[in-house]
């Protein structure tokens, strides 16, 4: 593969602590309780505040850890402005928080409104939809059982309530923030008009989860949108952004590390999903359920932990073989799809 090497000039700060990353952009960490453990966010001077991109969950620890923020590398002074780039609650969880604490909300207005729907809509148990989905997607039976018995995860358990009241971010319009004028572009495929903010002023690129390096973010189909084809988006999204990457992009991830070298790591996340999709394809010789699929997709074992991601990611790719004609599908007396080669 042709282009810059992917590099990373800076360590992880340590908890309760920031990396300056650039003049007036400070680089702090929160921890999450799963595989990936941590959340990037990052605080823009704006002067004698703070605009803050993206929050972590809401949780009586995080909160703690912000309060400890806000007196040490931020110095006592304000949040006046929460920028979340897309819905999901270790972006959002705790910017209802600050809005109480009197910070303005700034985000797409589908990352709104999935965000303030979710977190009115607790179950206590799963819905049938639920379980039909899981069903045909093939689950384990047992799984199956206990995931429809006891109380399934809820926005609302790690996210504060949104108050209403919020300002839109669209494609191509413009923020200020740490003393720069940054353009908003929007990704697609992880969650739907997911923002990036690609500064006019210097090399600074905020990416979110659309512009990781290192890791996939995951691409899922869920019971809201069963027919959904959400790799089409990520890969159209991917493509759009390959004019506007320069290797000289520093760029600011949800995860992991700072890094440069941005047009092969879009070409990178790419080609990824087209070789999944060949491999894919392949094991779709015999008929397979989704969770049958995930031999083919993944380089390692699934557990428990995994499981979930991994069955929406896989119904993900099949869909979209299914929409480029390249998958049939049929149902089985058991309820579960069978995927083979169209």
């Amino acid at each position: 593969m042709s282009g810059a090497p992917i590099r990373y000039p800076f360590e992880a700060p340590d908890p309760g602590a920031s990396v300056a990353v650039a003049e007036g952009v400070l680089w702090l960490r929160l921890p999450l309780p799963m595989a990936l453990d941590h959340v990037n966010v990052f605080a823009l001077e704006d002067g004698d505040g703070w605009t803050i991109v993206d929050t972590g969950f809401d949780s009586r620890k995080t909160r703690a850890i912000w309060e400890a923020l806000l007196a040490g590398p931020l110095q006592g002074r304000p949040v006046r402005r929460v920028v979340v780039t897309h819905h999901h609650p270790d972006h959002i969880g705790l910017a209802g928080w600050f809005q109480a604490r009197g910070a303005e909300l700034v985000t797409t207005r589908t990352a709104w409104l999935y965000a303030r729907m979710l977190t009115l809509d607790a179950q206590e148990k799963a819905t049938p939809q639920q379980i039909a989905f899981w069903r045909a997607a093939g689950m384990d039976p047992d799984m199956l059982a206990q995931r429809s018995a006891e109380r399934p995860f809820n926005f609302c358990d790690v996210v504060h309530p949104l108050p209403p009241g919020f300002t839109r971010l669209v494609e191509g319009g413009q923020i200020t923030m740490g003393g720069r004028r940054w353009q908003v572009h929007m990704g697609d495929g992880h969650a739907p008009e997911h923002a990036t903010f690609w500064s006019l002023d210097d090399d600074l690129v905020l990416g979110g989860d659309q512009l990781l390096p290192s890791i996939s973010a995951n691409i899922g189909v869920y019971p809201t949108e069963p027919e959904a084809d959400p790799l089409a988006d990520w890969i159209a999204a991917c493509t759009r952004f390959l004019p506007l990457a320069e290797p000289r992009h520093l760029v600011l991830p949800g995860h992991k590390l700072p890094f440069t070298g941005l047009p092969t790591r879009l070409r990178q996340m790419i080609e990824n999903h087209d070789s999944a999709l060949i491999r894919l394809h392949d094991h779709l010789a015999s008929p397979r359920t989704a969770t049958g699929c995930f031999p083919a997709l993944f380089k390692r074992e699934i557990g428990p932990a995994e499981y979930g991601l991994a069955l929406v990611e896989s119904v993900a790719h099949l869909n979209h073989l299914l929409n480029k004609g390249l998958a049939q599908r049929s149902m089985a007396p058991e309820g579960h799809w069978l995927w083979e080669q169209a």
